[in-house]
């Protein structure tokens, strides 16, 4: 399995690792419905019996119970100890309500509350979440250097910020690597994220690189109108029509490429986001073993120029000559 060293890190990343946002559980704002921990657990455990060497989260999933979940985790877990990347920036009262805050002292309170519920002396990867409010990015950038200054993380990296927002940071203090949202079904941040990545030797971990599962070559109209009250994907438009019925023609196509390798349409839409020469490795939602070993061979699958045409092809809105008619029609 080929790795990838993350930006300037000395971070060596197996192309896909384990996206710990579904493992915060239901009944907080951008939850994915009901999960059980124990399912939580095995997946994890699964995806680092497979190779995996890294493990995203976030404060806010779950509002720190998928920290929680991801200790309980490698607690139990014999093997090698993997990566342990979480974000800031993002804080909640006792109603659940949650708000954006980039003040110098909160990123230290936050800090020192996902140490606890990782049960770990240093992060990782320590990533401010979103550029909100924007007025404070420097002052938060700033509390994120200092915390590297002191041992309590390792690398420092952002979350959705853009190349301005990237640049801001970096008069301060380095910028580790950028997490992005990108998939075939999103793809905007080639265009201006990606260049500047790799003009300035920033790593990039995408997440969301099945778009939600809607990739996964297992949704269907009927449960993406019958998702749990409290999955954020019912207030997604890319599980919407007219979108939904356009973005499931493309969860066929993969499909269908994937079953020419004996490989699952998740597999593909992942391996078409590691093939972009700036993506260091991507960030993939798992929920059960089950998923977790249904994803692991993307790490090592790798399309064909001629597929990536297909699929780019559909994006464009082309036929291509490639099977794209057959997947609208």
């Amino acid at each position: 399995m080929q790795k990838k060293r993350l930006g300037q890190s000395d971070m060596e990343l197996t192309p896909i690792g384990i996206g710990a946002w579904a493992m915060g559980g239901g009944g907080w704002a951008f939850a994915w419905g009901p999960q059980d921990d124990t399912q939580s657990i095995a997946a994890i455990h699964a995806a680092l019996e497979h190779g995996v060497n890294w493990i995203d989260t976030a404060a806010i999933y779950g509002l720190g119970h998928s920290e929680e979940v991801v200790a309980r985790a490698l607690a139990d877990w014999k093997g090698a100890r993997p990566y342990v990347f979480t974000k800031c920036a993002r804080t909640w009262n006792e109603k659940g309500e949650i708000h954006s805050v980039l003040k110098g002292d909160s990123i230290r309170r936050e800090c020192e509350a996902s140490l606890r519920r990782l049960q770990v002396d240093v992060l990782d990867l320590y990533q401010v979440h979103w550029p909100d409010p924007s007025e404070d990015v420097e002052e938060g950038w700033g509390a994120m250097a200092r915390l590297k200054e002191e041992g309590k993380v390792r690398w420092i990296g952002v979350s959705n910020f853009n190349g301005g927002q990237m640049e801001r940071c970096g008069r301060i203090a380095p910028v580790t690597s950028l997490q992005p949202p990108y998939s075939a079904i999103s793809p905007d941040v080639e265009k201006e994220h990606f260049p500047y990545c790799r003009q300035h030797g920033i790593g990039v971990i995408v997440y969301s690189p099945m778009k939600s599962g809607l990739l996964a070559g297992t949704m269907t109209r009927e449960r993406a109108a019958n998702f749990p009250q409290d999955d954020f994907r019912r207030r997604v438009a890319a599980f919407q029509e007219p979108q939904l019925s356009r973005n499931l023609e493309l969860a066929e196509l993969m499909k269908r490429i994937g079953a020419r390798h004996g490989r699952a349409a998740g597999e593909v839409a992942i391996a078409w986001t590691l093939r972009h020469p700036a993506v260091t490795a991507a960030i993939v939602g798992m929920r059960s073993a089950e998923q977790a070993r249904g994803v692991a061979g993307a790490m090592e699958f790798r399309l064909t120029a001629e597929e990536i045409a297909e699929i780019d092809a559909w994006r464009t809105g082309g036929e291509a000559g490639t099977g794209v008619a057959r997947a609208r029609s």
